[in-house]
């Protein structure tokens, strides 16, 4: 186990670099940053400011050059270059939003696996009965959805009932109350409050289609030949269930999940942007407005970062589930 990860730790080198090839590939070719930001004012800038600033940002070599910069930068320094407003640092900016994101990602891809395995294990040891129609249809309903609209509505039923309660029973903006100093279980319940909705409308949507996946792996395994010779040993159902079944309609669930992770990300910047946090996914969309070509690396790569650390987890998780399969 130990040298096949390191194996794929390396094999994960490559794919990292031409992926960070190809998005500083299509980043340089969307705009340029500086015509963006100087060109359309009046009066107009002069030439020298344009040429400052081409020369801070590397914008004067040529693609491969600024690409090898950009690159020894990143893997020496760790540093993913200026940005294009001087007072931003894109490296303090990530250290400081990142957490935010991924407990987001982390709490609501948790709670989706959850819903999914216990909504999938019910319906398919429940098949064709009225709970496994309306745990499809609930499935389904969510799975119809689009992210942003989930969102609005859980915050705008939030804010209705907020108003006809007269308290703050849910929190709809921030992640966490601004000007006020929390320190100890104050600050976990607050962030907890604020975490809820968000997290709903994330797992909501992730779950529709994993309990999907689930259902099918589980009815697969019941009606094969081994969980049949399990009962007729005279197992306890419970047991065959739960320790010969669900382990083994788990590994479909651990790949899904594992190439589902880009798309929970992406999920992230829509769920950020409705409930206004600060996170990574507000750090995007302002990156893109002003066309902070820096920083928008700096997000593409780590969500590719992710993507390869979320696959391998899954790939190692495999052998925890299934005892038969091995990596020498």
């Amino acid at each position: 186990m130990f040298a096949y990860t390191i194996r794929r730790l390396l094999t994960s080198i490559p794919i990292l670099a031409v992926a960070s090839f190809i998005v500083f590939w299509l980043v340089s070719i969307s705009a340029d940053p500086v015509q963006e930001k100087y060109g359309a004012r009046n009066p107009p800038v002069p030439k020298a400011v344009f040429d400052t600033e081409y020369r801070r940002l590397g914008l004067k070599d040529g693609f491969f050059e600024q690409y090898w910069n950009w690159l020894k930068g990143l893997v020496v320094h760790g540093d993913f270059g200026p940005s294009i407003n001087q007072t931003t640092h894109i490296n303090a900016e990530i250290s400081g939003r990142l957490g935010t994101t991924l407990r987001l990602i982390f709490i609501a891809m948790l709670v989706a696996l959850i819903l999914a395995v216990a909504t999938g294990v019910f319906s398919a040891i429940r098949q064709y009965s009225k709970m496994d129609y309306t745990l499809t249809f609930v499935g389904f309903l969510f799975l119809s959805m689009p992210t942003f609209w989930i969102a609005v509505l859980l915050k705008d039923a939030a804010v209705r009932y907020n108003e006809a309660t007269g308290t703050t029973t849910f929190f709809t903006l921030g992640e966490k109350t601004p000007g006020v100093e929390l320190h100890g279980w104050a600050l976990v319940t607050d962030i907890a409050g604020h975490m809820a909705l968000p997290t709903a409308s994330l797992a909501l949507i992730t779950y529709a289609a994993w309990s999907r996946f689930q259902r099918a792996s589980m009815l697969e395994v019941l009606n094969s030949d081994y969980i049949r010779l399990a009962r007729a040993k005279g197992l306890p159902w419970r047991k065959v269930l739960v320790k010969h079944a669900l382990r083994t309609a788990l590994i479909p669930m651990v790949t899904v999940s594992a190439l589902t992770i880009a798309a929970l990300i992406g999920g992230a910047v829509i769920t950020e942007t409705v409930y206004q946090w600060n996170g990574m996914g507000k750090f995007l969309i302002n990156s893109i407005v002003i066309r902070d070509r820096n920083a928008i690396l700096a997000w593409l790569m780590l969500a590719g970062f992710f993507v390869v650390v979320g696959n391998l987890v899954a790939d190692l998780l495999y052998a925890v589930l299934d005892p038969r399969i091995r990596y020498e």
